[in-house]
């Protein structure tokens, strides 16, 4: 019988439960982050979505209807993810990934940018146009070539939230201990969103535009407020329907660790 070689760094961190976990936990964090910023750029009406009849709701005297960015799909996905990371790698763990996902994100526009300026071929255009569209190239600079003050708005609103988050969840558990999951899951969540909800339409539609100016006229508060009122009760409602999603995610992962090594995670988690 031949012995199996002897683990090697490399090969402890791969089958080593706890830094598997943080790999799919980050990766999954990383991707869904990411995707909602690309398909951010799409807003939808959720009144047409649903077959409804538009609400016209009157908010600051501004009158709308429900319509959000499509990165709202994706964005409870994240808080999930952020509060299974709190949960068991602490603070160090979710500012890592919080500023590696801002630069990874930097990094995706930046590329984005140089793809845009890269001259279309002929046959990618009139491939385009036999299914309707007549100049694929400006749906492309459209669709992914978000303004400049939109992408610093939202990379900073989702910084800010994040480290809010993070230290509201611990706050809350250092004062409640192990018990009462829902509370500092569901409370962190809802104080970051808040912050979330108005910092990118603020950078990105105010004070961006009143300090460089550009195509569009910056937002009066008004329009401001009652657009981030909508959004955050729309994520106010998910971070409460996403509870149960915690707890059930959180049993999967205790069985995964064993119970003493979840215990130990979580543990050493409130101090770090």
């Amino acid at each position: 019988m031949i012995d199996s070689p002897p683990p090697t760094p490399s090969t402890e961190v791969i089958s080593h439960r706890p830094s598997r976990l943080f790999v799919y936990l980050a990766g999954f964090f990383v991707a869904n982050a990411l995707v909602a910023e690309l398909i951010g750029v799409k807003i939808f009406a959720l009144e047409d979505t649903l077959g409804l009849d538009p609400w016209n709701f009157n908010l600051f005297g501004e009158i709308g209807a429900l319509q959000f960015s499509a990165g709202v799909l994706l964005w409870p996905v994240v808080f999930v993810m952020t509060d299974l990371l709190n949960e068991y790698y602490g603070q160090r763990g979710v500012k890592l990934l919080s500023y590696l996902t801002v630069g990874l994100i930097g990094y995706a526009f930046l590329m984005i940018f140089f793809a845009i300026q890269l001259s279309p071929a002929d046959w990618w255009v009139a491939g385009a146009q036999v299914q309707g569209v007549p100049d694929n190239q400006a749906a492309f600079r459209v669709t992914f070539g978000q303004g400049l003050f939109i992408i610093v708005g939202s990379l900073l609103a989702f910084l800010i939230a994040q480290l809010t988050d993070v230290i509201v969840f611990h706050r809350i558990r250092r004062r409640t201990g192990e018990d009462k999951l829902w509370l500092r899951a569901t409370g962190s969540t809802l104080i970051s969103q808040l912050v979330d909800s108005f910092v990118v339409l603020y950078v990105a539609f105010k004070l961006g535009p009143e300090l460089f100016g550009g195509v569009t006229s910056p937002w009066p508060w008004s329009r401001i407020l009652a657009v981030a009122t909508v959004q955050y009760v729309f994520k106010f409602t998910m971070a409460i329907g996403l509870t149960p999603v915690i707890y059930w995610l959180h049993a999967i992962i205790d069985r995964y660790l064993g119970a003493e090594v979840s215990a130990a995670m979580r543990a050493r988690a409130t101090v770090t």
